[in-house]
């Protein structure tokens, strides 16, 4: 009697370790969201923003031990990256490029407030790649970043061509020093909204003065 003969088998592919896998799945990701948002999408900025905004919250916070200051400045740090997503390589890690563009606002807003220094050493974990800075020393001369007159003129120009919903909120966050608690009992509106009009009123003003103040 004939010996039945087994189905064969090939080889099986070869695995992908599950970290790797998890890096590739979330450049893929934000690659198409990237696409999405240049043609247009608000929805997929805000993907960005929601996959990402913890983990640069945490990040600037090891720098900068200030949780309303490092509100403002995780703001800061996509309004610049989304203004400037179009000089995006995709060759690199966008959460990299992030955490870059996190780290020099930070760095600048150090410097301008003299603040202690951080010095941080072990690498910040990323969905992508792992990324290290470390703060330069308190030798930078502050003064050379002071904000001059015509500068001033400018900004105060530009919260003026604003929807008064938002001249309002920037007016109290930045001139008054409310905190976001502060701002939404006196305007009477829920924490989370006032957050969104903040991060809207900055884009528009970083939008408008980008190249403006560049020639002062």
């Amino acid at each position: 009697m004939p010996r039945s003969s087994r189905p064969h088998n090939p080889a099986a592919p070869p695995t992908v370790d599950p970290k790797e896998q998890r890096r590739i799945d979330s450049r893929a990701e934000d690659s198409h969201l990237i696409q999405k948002a240049l043609a247009g999408n608000d929805q997929a900025y805000k993907k960005l923003m929601y996959k990402y905004h913890d983990a640069i919250f945490n990040f600037i916070y090891r720098m900068v031990h200030d949780r309303q200051q490092v509100e403002d400045l995780t703001q800061e740090a996509f309004i610049k990256a989304f203004s400037s997503l179009k000089n995006f390589n995709d060759e690199y890690a966008f959460s990299t490029w992030l955490y870059k563009i996190a780290t020099n606002n930070s760095i600048d807003f150090i410097r301008k407030r003299k603040l202690q220094m951080y010095s941080i050493d072990k690498p910040i974990e990323s969905k992508d790649s792992d990324y290290t800075f470390e703060l330069p020393d308190d030798s930078y001369e502050a003064d050379k970043d002071l904000i001059s007159d015509q500068r001033t003129k400018l900004l105060n120009a530009a919260i003026a061509r604003l929807p008064e919903k938002y001249q309002k909120v920037i007016r109290l966050r930045h001139v008054e020093e409310k905190s976001y608690e502060e701002i939404a009992e006196i305007l009477n509106l829920p924490i989370g909204t006032v957050k969104a009009h903040i991060f809207r009123a900055r884009e528009v003003l970083y939008r408008a003065l980008r190249d403006k103040i560049r020639n002062y």
